[in-house]
């Protein structure tokens, strides 16, 4: 019973600890502790281009360190989705897997959304030979991760 006690609050906390983070960028937009206002209609590359001394130019007052610390979070976190761009997401270690076993070209197609020339390129270079498959997925892979 005291495992699962444990297990439970665990779950608890972790949910929470995700909940939490997941939250920070809108709190850190719509905050009054934040010195930069306006933050959510900024494009994701300004976003990204801001710095303390950027914020204190445009707002004429020095950010405090939990400003800085929300700020350098939330820019981690736009970064992560903005490398991403909107397409399929597929971990780099099941992408490689793919690759090994000839299921490159699928993804390459869904990280692409099935446009472009990689996927059914890889696809020929697959059914041709495995080898020239994998080569072309390990080198188109730097697109995408």
């Amino acid at each position: 019973m005291r495992k699962f006690a444990l297990l439970l609050v665990a779950a608890v906390f972790s949910i929470s600890l995700q909940a939490g983070m997941l939250y920070v960028p809108a709190h850190m937009a719509a905050s009054k502790h934040v010195a930069v206002k306006g933050l959510e209609q900024m494009d994701v590359q300004n976003v990204l281009s801001l710095t303390p001394s950027k914020v204190q130019e445009m707002t004429g007052k020095k950010m405090t360190l939990k400003e800085k610390i929300a700020l350098k979070f939330t820019q981690a976190k736009l970064k992560k989705e903005f490398k991403k761009g909107g397409k399929g997401s597929i971990p780099k270690g099941l992408y490689i897997v793919l690759a090994i076993f000839g299921w490159a070209w699928l993804a390459m197609g869904i990280m692409d959304d099935f446009s472009g020339q990689n996927w059914w390129l890889n696809l020929i270079l697959t059914f041709l030979f495995w080898l020239p498959g994998l080569i072309h997925a390990l080198i188109v892979m730097k697109q995408y991760y």
